[in-house]
């Protein structure tokens, strides 16, 4: 009888699925940059009854919802600057990818950065071209220009600030490779609002541009909301190849009443990033211990053995991201999502008994 396999892409069974670690109950979850702050229960209460009152026996709209009127007004989307509502930001990284996978394309993108830049081009058949950021994880232009010059790639991918490194590219250094690339740049905004810069102000205004963004960041992981915005000659064509019921009306509804609450959010925004300045202040005290620049809500380290740190900290209760292995250039480093004050002050007390009281 012949195997179900032999009918199932060769190149697909080679791969290895994304993992999402189970983290042990009780666990303190520093491992993929969600928000530590939950709403408090006057707000719970008032979410409930929002979603009480949703439609759910009807199929959504995400293309004439509320919430796209909502993100305009709240993050002052430009009014000529068309918006795709994606199942997280991740769909609209699959669909742009869809949308140029013709035969000969290519994505490219600094390296290391998201993973699923690279997955994503593989999934359709495109080759992916990273390129090597210098040692301190700053992007090498002449190398991206000479990159883009060769390989003329259709898509092309900037997280800002990027992901796994946590520093934000030179904003010259992005719009140079705007100028220079033949076809879409994508600069991928998911850690925007802990960022000093961003292009959303320039989203429909550039012909090449789109710029992402999610609300996952902010404390919404789990409802799956991201965004994109840039022109529509662009957007529209998007729009053909996005499912037409890509959304549920519970994640719309609760999105809807979630930025409702700006102070809250601004205010969770503003004590993560004071938490990530007071944790690189303390690991100063380590000269073993290379941290680099972040404007995520993250910080990446270069550490004597990475393993050893991550197993100490999970003996603790404490999950982290282990990045060593998975580009040369994260030789030895580890990825800690910036917590509640309470657990950042546990990782420090761990990293300080590893190293030694400074």
């Amino acid at each position: 009888m012949m195997s179900t396999a032999n009918y199932i892409r060769s190149d697909i069974q080679q791969m290895k699925a994304y993992a999402v670690a189970d983290v042990p109950a009780g666990f303190i979850k520093l491992d993929a940059m969600e928000s530590p702050y939950d709403y408090p229960e006057d707000m719970k209460k008032e979410l409930g009854r929002a979603l009480a009152a949703a439609p759910i026996r009807l199929y959504p709209n995400p293309g004439s919802c509320g919430l796209l009127q909502v993100l305009r007004d709240t993050y002052a989307i430009p009014a000529d600057a068309s918006l795709v509502l994606g199942n997280g930001s991740d769909e609209l990284i699959e669909r742009l990818t869809m949308l140029v996978s013709k035969p000969g394309a290519k994505v490219l993108a600094p390296a290391p950065s998201f993973v699923m830049y690279r997955v994503n081009a593989e999934f359709f058949g495109l080759e992916f071209i990273g390129v090597p950021l210098r040692p301190d994880f700053t992007m090498d232009l002449d190398a991206m220009l000479a990159a883009i010059k060769e390989h003329q790639p259709a898509l092309v991918f900037v997280a800002y600030p990027n992901n796994p490194t946590g520093g934000r590219f030179a904003r010259e250094k992005v719009e140079a490779i705007i100028a220079a690339t033949p076809g879409i740049v994508v600069v991928d905004e998911a850690y925007g609002a802990f960022s000093s810069d961003s292009f959303l102000s320039q989203a429909g205004q550039i012909p090449n541009l789109v710029v992402l963004r999610t609300l996952s960041k902010i404390g919404f992981a789990g409802l799956r909301i991201g965004y994109a915005c840039g022109p529509a000659a662009i957007l529209d064509e998007l729009k053909k190849i996005i499912p037409p019921y890509n959304m549920n009306q519970l994640s719309l509804c609760a999105a809807e009443f979630a930025l409702q609450y700006q102070p809250f959010i601004n205010e969770n925004i503003s004590r993560l990033k004071g938490e990530r300045e007071r944790m690189r202040t303390a690991l100063h005290a380590h000269p073993c211990i290379q941290d680099f620049p972040s404007e995520a809500n993250f910080l990446t380290l270069r550490v004597p053995d990475a393993q050893a740190l991550f197993d100490k900290l999970y003996a603790q209760n404490i999950l982290i991201k282990k990045l060593h292995g998975m580009h040369p250039l994260l030789d030895q480093c580890v990825r800690i999502t910036i917590g509640l004050p309470e657990q950042n002050q546990k990782v420090l007390n761990i990293i300080d008994e590893l190293y030694g009281n400074p």
